[in-house]
């Protein structure tokens, strides 16, 4: 168990290392990333509660929360290899679920909106970003490999490789296959998201460019018919004449 435990924490170290740029060594890691500082605390603290030591492992959390400024209920659940990039005023609810290779950035909650008993806090899955600032409320699901935009406030659930970008958050688009194995840093990729707003825009010029179009095939059709009609009209006027 206890083989497990530091295991786990020698995990978390490389999950910083291979997915931040400006970290140099696992020392620096361990001394100076309050992230990492606080899924520290986190371990300890989950141990607690885990053990039914419940006033112990809240202690230890809020210590934790004074400490680096992020913070983590000692209930929540948090999967393998989590990073949490530079962090201030991150939350995670009691009842949070988190997989694996999650990547959570500054200002993020994972909150609840309920009062009563039970579960109240998102599920994110595994492989998830979530960009800085952004809210994720209510017993929602996050599938795995979804990214949530900087600031986006997410209220109902996200299918599997989705992007979600906006207040209310709606899906702007899917995963790229492309990006399986690449790692995302703030769910938004180097050429930029989609904005949905130029899209409408887009698709009303086009609806417009067809009707248009349309109009003017309808036009040809109809003088081409009244060029018909006035010559058979013509034609009909110089037989009555020759008769």
């Amino acid at each position: 168990m206890t083989h497990t435990f530091f295991a786990r924490l020698k995990e978390d170290i490389d999950s910083f290392m291979s997915r931040d740029p400006a970290a140099r060594s696992r020392v620096e890691v361990m001394l100076c990333y309050p992230g990492y500082h606080a899924i520290l605390f986190y371990r300890f603290s989950n141990a607690a509660w885990r053990r039914n030591w419940h006033l112990l492992g809240r202690m230890i959390s809020n210590f934790g929360r004074f400490m680096t400024g992020i913070e983590i209920h000692p209930g929540a659940k948090i999967g393998r290899r989590f990073f949490i990039d530079h962090g201030m005023g991150v939350v995670v609810g009691e009842t949070s679920e988190v997989g694996d290779d999650v990547t959570l950035y500054q200002g993020v909650t994972l909150g609840g909106t309920s009062l009563e008993k039970g579960k109240r806090h998102p599920t994110l899955g595994d492989g998830v970003i979530v960009g800085s600032g952004a809210q994720v409320l209510g017993p929602l699901n996050v599938g795995d490999a979804a990214r949530i935009g900087a600031n986006a406030v997410v209220l109902q659930d996200v299918p599997q490789g989705a992007t979600m970008v906006g207040i209310p958050a709606k899906i702007v688009m899917g995963r790229d296959k492309t990006l399986d194995d690449e790692f995302i840093a703030y769910g938004t990729p180097a050429d930029g998201l989609p904005d949905p707003v130029a899209r409408s825009f887009e698709s009303l010029r086009n609806q417009l460019n067809t009707l248009g179009e349309r109009i003017i095939q309808l036009e040809q059709e109809l003088e081409v018919k009244k060029a018909d009609e006035d010559e058979n009209t013509s034609s009909n006027s110089g037989a009555s004449t020759g008769t």
